[in-house]
């Protein structure tokens, strides 16, 4: 398996099926889980002709009004993307059709040499087409999403658009979440529980991993359920990609950053005189610890708000650009400190090493790194993260190594058994494979 190969990783979907114009909720649905993909934009409607409609624009979702204005429909999905233009637009056994989904397909090649051999044509490189293709050969949209689902090896959360209404489904892992709301005018499905409760929606609960429910202006049905050997939830959705205001699985992402934070307060020995955050994601551990150890909480950065993620980026160059211009330093802070840093986890090392640099410039007295995660030891094969071994600071060097290489008084993580309590799932329940290597799938 090539781990360099890059494709639409962290991203985010939502669909909406309500009386009257779903488009503007959508829209909102879509902005509300920017912080997912910030490359693309998309959205499909269903028209009262069964066509469907719509398109992909390039940037961020309030930058592209003219893709929502006009559009109308009770019936709508929308995609917020890293790299990969999304949903896909086709024609199929039932019509036609629209997709869009989050996660990563690690047997792509195979099943697009598969479908080329039986006469099927490809109109993109994109892996949401060979998805479409899939479902899109039976005469059932449920039919389809099943093939589809044995088929393919990796982690989708997916909205399909027919002329049925929206169709909704997750891998049988349930590697990337998906939930489920309703209200008195309709419901909805989005990758996070905001994109939800923002469009004042109420919660209903998570897809379960491998089931595919039915939504329409009259509310949604389980119509179909693919078998599954175990959950393996996304473990790094609670400790950086979610929002902090998001709920997985019945658990908040705020109080599970917050224990993990707390984690990290445990028996830490040094003294200091704050602990702060690496904005925005490490907040919530920052709190956390600070209320466990009772050191005094503070901002030595202070965030950009109109900054991306440098995380996401497909390349360090991309990264390093995002990385300075989002923090400044609150110098006043600073000067003459023992500063604990806490953080969402180190890959790299290059931004934390950096940043460190820049608080020693600015007169920190002691620097001390806690990181929330446990040391990354593989690549993801599901989602956003890395892509081989070599690019991960923990798998290359020893605790001491990566202490000295980032400049730092002194590094601690979170063990493994901290990590999982924290999230408050069992382990058998989650994908811990970044810090394992034992990978579900």
């Amino acid at each position: 398996m090539n781990l360099n190969r890059t494709c639409q990783d962290n991203c985010g979907v939502a669909a909406l099926c309500q009386q009257g114009n779903a488009v503007p909720n959508l829209c909102r649905s879509l902005f509300l889980l920017q912080h997912r993909g910030q490359c693309s934009v998309g959205l499909a409607v269903l028209q009262k002709d069964g066509r469907i409609d719509g398109g992909v624009a390039p940037g961020l979702v309030k930058a592209n009004g003219p893709l929502f204005r006009g559009k109308e429909s009770d019936s709508a999905i929308g995609h917020v993307s890293l790299k990969e233009p999304q949903p896909f637009f086709g024609h199929s056994k039932i019509g036609s059709i629209s997709l869009a989904f989050s996660g990563r397909l690690m047997n792509t090649a195979e099943l697009r040499q598969q479908a080329m051999q039986n006469g099927r044509v490809f109109t993109t490189k994109d892996d949401v087409e060979i998805l479409a293709q899939l479902v899109s050969q039976e005469n059932d949209p449920v039919e389809g999403l099943k093939k589809m689902a044995s088929q393919v090896r990796g982690a989708f959360s997916l909205v399909l658009l027919t002329q049925d209404g929206v169709f909704a489904a997750r891998d049988p892992f349930g590697f990337k979440p998906l939930v489920i709301g309703r209200g008195i005018n309709g419901c909805a499905v989005a990758s996070e529980s905001p994109a939800i409760t923002e469009i004042g929606l109420e919660i209903v609960r998570d897809i379960r991993p491998g089931e595919i429910i039915l939504l329409n202006k009259q509310g949604f049905a389980t119509v179909g359920q693919v078998p599954g050997q175990r959950a393996a939830f996304c473990s790094f959705e609670w400790a950086y990609t979610a929002r902090y205001d998001s709920v997985i699985e019945g658990i908040a992402v705020e109080q599970a950053r917050k224990n993990m934070g707390a984690s990290l307060a445990k028996g830490d020995n040094i003294e200091a005189d704050l602990v702060a955050p690496i904005p925005m994601s490490g907040i919530g551990h920052a709190l956390g610890y600070h209320k466990a150890s009772h050191v005094a909480y503070d901002e030595v950065f202070l965030y950009n708000r109109y900054s991306d993620r440098s995380y996401t980026p497909l390349n360090q160059e991309q990264r390093d650009s995002i990385a300075a211009e989002k923090l400044s330093l609150v110098i006043g802070a600073i000067q003459g400190r023992r500063i604990v840093i806490c953080d969402d986890s180190i890959v790299r090392g290059t931004q934390m090493r950096k940043q460190i640099l820049r608080l020693r410039e600015a007169g920190a007295k002691e620097i001390h790194i806690r990181v929330a995660c446990p040391p990354l030891l593989a690549p993801c094969h599901y989602g956003i993260s890395t892509r081989s071994f070599n690019e991960l600071i923990a798998r290359q060097h020893s605790l001491e190594e990566i202490r000295k290489m980032l400049g730092a008084d002194t590094v601690k993580y979170n063990s493994l058994d901290d990590f999982v309590a924290a999230i408050g799932l069992p382990a058998d329940r989650l994908c811990l494979a970044c810090f394992t290597g034992k990978y579900p799938l």
